[in-house]
């Protein structure tokens, strides 16, 4: 009987979780006007190699059209995706709104 390689299965460990807050620096909208930097989303889908996250402002692609559904997906590995930064309270005081 011939012997048979095949590809192993792509494992569930992923980096994200779907419903968990991360931080996309990206384009988006801030005091009506269109900036690019870090901001909150919510991760709502996970597979072996991408991360959705949605947003609840708009967002750019960076060639400028803006995304319909607030939805940015990432290379799981990405730059451009984290976890939200831990802020002492001595640095939320030092923010300026």
């Amino acid at each position: 009987m011939p012997e048979y390689n095949y590809m192993k299965a792509p494992s569930d460990d992923h980096d994200y979780d779907v419903g968990e807050v991360v931080e996309v620096f990206c384009d988006h909208e801030k005091g009506g006007q269109r900036v690019r930097g870090w901001m909150k989303g919510i991760v709502v889908q996970v597979d072996s190699k991408m991360v959705a996250v949605q947003f609840r402002t708009s967002v750019y692609l960076t060639d400028g059209w803006m995304v319909p559904d607030h939805i940015l997906w990432y290379p799981q590995t990405s730059a451009h995706i984290r976890l939200p930064i831990k802020r002492s309270a001595k640095s939320i005081d030092k923010v300026e709104f």
